[in-house]
């Protein structure tokens, strides 16, 4: 899946990508070879048996890094880490009164040679710790992701038979009424249907797309009915602005279903208006009069509020305004 950044903590920094990228792993483990190879060759005044020391501190940082960690630390057996940690100690003491590498002059020197080799270990399970840390973080990051993406494509994907739905129902009933307006209800459909299937599996689409999707659907619905009229109004520079699809159909859809009036021409009216990188949106309807009841839009309404706020969780206002005579849903998005 290729629809969020990849890698998105590890490409922040590149240290953080040196530290946990398993491409980079040769280069890691030879820089460690390197800077402790250096640590003893200028300490070869002070070591009496550089090379048995450079084994030694070699195999401590593997297998505290590669067996106790992973064996022990990850899987909250600390107890036990700490005992081989202190077995580790044990062993060296006791090593120490037949072979002292560090101190030719002096004799033994336990402590010293204790205390590099806890430092050797805290820095080997450090850099594990660390490593992990950022793999979970990462992996969390991706979870959340996919799951917010494959929420998007449900809603996305309830959204359109819904739609689809409303559509047939309304030929179905043209064919018996009227086969002509019937069968320019079809063409208009398959139109729609075309820029669903198409344009709508996109993450984005050109809002002038989405306008004229938006301005087909009520086409299609002036078709239907005689006594309704809509408009559609633009302001700003729309050009190249896009936004995820589908978004603004469920507003539409909304107020079509619940405008239509009988006595009374209904109306619908869009106005964009794309500003200080801000897309303002309005949608108004009107109301019979005569019913009573409450405009709530169901599952279409419920699922583009879910929409927004998985695409813009801060960068978005809703205002819904519900008045005796219309309905108004204002949206502000920042682009």
């Amino acid at each position: 899946m290729n629809h969020f950044p990849h890698q998105q903590f590890t490409s922040e920094n590149s240290l953080f990508r040196f530290l946990i990228s398993p491409d980079r792993r040769i280069f890691r483990h030879l820089l460690l070879i390197v800077f402790i190879g250096a640590v003893l060759f200028n300490s070869s005044s002070e070591i009496d048996n550089p090379i048995a020391t450079f084994v030694y501190f070699i195999l401590l940082f593997y297998v505290n890094m590669y067996l106790l960690v992973p064996k022990l630390l990850f899987r909250n057996k600390n107890i036990e880490y700490c005992l081989a940690v202190l077995g580790i100690l044990v062993v060296v003491a006791v090593c120490g009164y037949f072979f002292n590498p560090f101190d030719k002059g002096h004799g033994l020197n336990i402590p010293l040679f204790s205390f590099l080799t806890v430092l050797l270990l805290a820095a080997s399970s450090s850099i594990k710790l660390f490593q992990k840390g950022m793999i979970d973080k990462q992996l969390i990051y991706e979870l959340k992701q996919s799951k917010t993406y494959t929420e998007l494509e449900q809603l996305k994907n309830q959204i359109n038979p819904h739609f689809l739905f409303n559509m047939l129902n309304n030929a179905n009933v043209l064919t018996k009424k009227d086969p002509e307006k019937a069968s320019q209800v079809l063409m208009k459909l398959s139109d729609l249907l075309r820029y669903q299937l198409y344009d709508s599996a996109r993450d984005k689409v050109l809002l002038t797309s989405d306008i004229h999707f938006l301005e087909d659907f009520l086409n299609l619905e002036k078709v239907r009915r005689d006594s309704f009229d809509f408009l559609i109004s633009k302001e700003g520079d729309l050009s190249g602005i896009q936004i995820p699809p589908l978004l603004l159909i469920s507003f539409v859809e909304n107020a079509v279903k619940h405008n239509n009036d009988v006595t009374k021409t209904s109306y619908v009216n869009l106005y964009f208006d794309v500003r200080n990188d801000e897309l303002f949106f309005k949608c108004i309807n009107s109301k019979p009069l005569h019913k009573s009841f409450t405009n709530t839009g169901g599952l279409g309404l419920a699922n583009v509020k879910r929409r927004l706020e998985l695409l813009f969780p801060a960068t978005h206002h809703l205002n819904i305004e519900d008045d005796a005579e219309w309905y108004c849903v204002t949206l502000t998005i920042k682009l």
